[in-house]
């Protein structure tokens, strides 16, 4: 029986997530299955991968076939790495602690380079919240100013309002010279 390891889609409309299954390769995509090895959910960042590493070697070694994500999936959980060290142990080019041993370098690099794109995603998020607080704060300014304008507008409006008739004041006491208050108290006092 030809079988295969590939995706079975689960989740909603825009949203889904994988199962890693081992499968018949006549099998409808999300039909039957032999076995379940993990679980694939793109719509993180990174993508979640939970893998049983032991059964996808075995699965591997035993000529399952991956399909082109799948392929991906286990290259970079390190499945195919791992097979790959175990094939170069069977033909004599290394021993099995040497496998184990680039094996773990490898592993240790991939982790800190996971580690470092997670950083790097964390340092973009905080860059991308000061960068969107700092425009709020300048709509904010611009949007203060406006309204002191506005406010500055409607002030020099009532005052042009209230400076007529402060004309008109000052027109009707032009017509009492400020003499005359003057004169009529000198001449109070004289008498």
């Amino acid at each position: 029986m030809p079988t295969k390891i590939r995706l079975q889609r689960h989740g909603r409309k825009g949203y889904a997530y994988y199962h890693i299954v081992i499968a018949d390769s006549r099998a409808p995509r999300d039909g039957k299955f032999i076995e379940r090895i993990g679980s694939y959910n793109p719509n993180t960042n990174p993508a979640t991968i939970d893998l049983k590493f032991d059964r996808a070697l075995y699965w591997l070694t035993t000529g399952a076939q991956p399909t082109d994500t799948t392929r991906t999936i286990l290259s970079a959980e390190g499945v195919l790495m791992k097979k790959h060290l175990l094939e170069g142990v069977k033909k004599g080019a290394f021993d099995a602690d040497e496998a184990e041993k680039r094996f773990e370098a490898w592993k240790t690099s991939k982790e800190s380079n996971v580690v470092k794109t997670k950083e790097q995603l964390a340092a973009q998020k905080q860059a991308d919240l000061k960068a969107r607080q700092k425009a709020e704060v300048e709509v904010n300014k611009a949007k203060a100013a406006e309204l002191a304008k506005k406010k500055a507008d409607a002030i020099a409006a009532t005052i042009a309002e209230e400076t007529p008739a402060v004309e008109e004041v000052v027109e009707t006491s032009d017509e009492v010279t400020p003499e005359a208050p003057i004169a009529e108290v000198t001449e109070e006092v004289a008498e």
